[in-house]
């Protein structure tokens, strides 16, 4: 199932890898750097998911990930949590902050495709 996914790392050589997996697998992507930008694509284009990194420069991806919860535009968009953060403290926070999955780095990238679709299938139409 294709989707429109934002991809927000602001590490250039994993937002490309990430992206051209994604792209393979027929979904697709845009990209920002850090949580501003992503921010405003994800009000003005709506994505079916949002792949967040944790540590982005400005805004963190937890605290970008409680904005798009707390905003009524937003608020169903799939999101997943892809981070060196691997304690268990840190996937709750995470996951407390609005992730719908929690993927730590390093990841695979069919693990992260499996992952995502698995996403996707338990969105609300």
């Amino acid at each position: 199932m294709a989707a429109q996914i934002l991809v927000v790392e602001d590490d250039p050589n994993i937002q490309e890898l990430i992206s051209v997996n994604l792209s393979r697998a027929g979904h697709v992507v845009q990209r920002a750097s850090d949580a501003e930008v992503a921010h405003g694509l994800a009000r003005a284009a709506l994505p079916d998911l949002v792949l967040i990194d944790w540590m982005l420069p400005g805004m963190s991806g937890v605290d970008l990930a409680r904005l798009l919860r707390s905003e009524q535009r937003t608020r169903e968009v799939s999101i997943i949590m892809l981070t060196a953060r691997d304690d268990e403290r840190d996937k709750i926070t995470g996951l407390e902050s609005g992730a719908d999955d929690y993927i730590t780095k390093p990841f695979s990238p069919r693990e992260l495709l499996a992952r995502i679709a698995a996403v996707l299938r338990r969105r609300v139409p």
